[in-house]
């Protein structure tokens, strides 16, 4: 019987540095300190140098970070932060949890990153930062977003949760806003053993406002300056971060290579593929296709696990629904939510999993 194939395969990883991992975690438990020490001073400063940043600053999850940074920017209660509502939740609820109003922009048919064009419009005079999502790995159009915010006095937060290691021309994710922010959950190019995430930023005053908020605002040890929250990242997962950030490079170059497979066996179907680009980091293979709940019925009948990211737009959630966005008013990200299907793509996969599922979207189109 052939054996079936996941959408992502968070065991496999694991497994391939199983000793590494082992003696990291071994060293956490020798030293009697778990939470925030020396292993997380450690992997900040290696992920720093890695996003080409002068600070890193480690948290328990990307929606952590992109909390925080929000916090840290001074940006205040009710003020308007412009995102695409197209991106999980969390880049939205984020929002919420610093008590600012999230803002949504459409985004492009291809890259379904933000689409430059129409964010002047979205702009009020309440807004006072724009969130560009750096969607399945491929870092949005920066560029353009940048001079857009600089004309309008806005700050950008990069929320590369699914971009780490990507680059735009000569840029890293991490190198194009006044914060970036990343997560290490299990699914992720970069993963940890739990949960993670981290801010990175080259402005010295926003490090240390993040750090001081995920410590409980704590100025020394009993006393605390402001409301800060419990958001520190553990011993392990840094420990573990660590030792799979040195394989990092080495995984991205899988993914592009697999990617490519993906392109060259899909080619010439009525299927829409995201555009080729040697830059992104192929975090997952996303398709479109009109029929993609058939397709994705026929893959599931043959073994092959597919995923939907996403099914829904944020503005067509209903934790979103006083923010009053009526259905139509973003329509290339309600198309994509309807048509939108993750492929497999993991470092393991391997050529001849990328060639069994080609096989198996030609015959179904066939």
């Amino acid at each position: 019987m052939t054996p079936p194939i996941p959408l992502i395969d968070v065991r496999a990883a694991q497994e391939s540095l199983h000793h590494e991992i082992s003696e990291a975690v071994e060293r956490v438990l020798r030293s009697g300190r778990f939470v925030q020490g020396a292993e997380v001073a450690r992997f900040e400063e290696r992920f720093a140098s890695y996003c080409e940043a002068k600070f890193a600053i480690a948290v328990d999850s990307g929606t952590a970070a992109l909390h925080l940074a929000l916090l840290a920017c001074c940006l205040r209660a009710g003020d308007e932060v412009l995102t695409s509502p197209f991106t999980f939740v969390a880049t939205g609820t984020a929002i919420l949890h610093a008590a600012m109003r999230p803002a949504f922009s459409d985004i492009l048919p291809d890259t379904l990153t933000l689409d430059p064009d129409r964010i002047e419009a979205a702009l009020t005079s309440r807004t006072r930062a724009v969130v560009p999502v750096h969607l399945f790995g491929r870092i949005a159009e920066m560029e353009r977003i940048r001079a857009i915010a600089e004309r309008r006095g806005l700050f950008v937060i990069e929320d590369a949760c699914q971009a780490h290691g990507a680059r735009r021309g000569a840029r890293t994710a991490g190198a194009w806003g006044h914060a970036t922010v990343f997560s290490f959950y299990p699914s992720k190019n970069l993963s940890a053993i739990g949960d993670g995430g981290i801010v990175v930023t080259d402005d010295e005053k926003t490090a240390a406002e993040v750090r001081l908020r995920r410590d409980h605002g704590r100025t020394s040890k009993y006393e605390h300056g402001v409301l800060g929250w419990n958001y520190r990242m553990d011993e392990v997962q840094a420990a573990a971060l660590s030792v799979k950030l040195d394989h990092l490079d080495r995984w991205n170059r899988q993914r592009q290579d697999l990617a490519g497979r993906y392109h060259e066996r899909l080619s010439n179907l009525p299927l829409q593929l995201p555009p080729p680009s040697s830059d992104a980091v192929w975090h997952l293979y996303v398709v479109r296709t009109p029929r993609r709940d058939a397709l994705r019925a026929h893959l599931d009948r043959r073994g092959i696990e597919t995923g939907i990211h996403y099914p829904c737009p944020l503005h067509r959630m209903p934790v979103f629904s006083d923010l009053g966005y009526e259905e139509g008013r973003f329509p290339e990200a309600e198309r994509a939510a309807r048509e939108v299907l993750s492929l497999p793509l993991y470092p393991q996969l391997g050529a001849g999993g990328v060639d069994r599922i080609a096989s198996e979207v030609r015959a179904f189109f066939a």
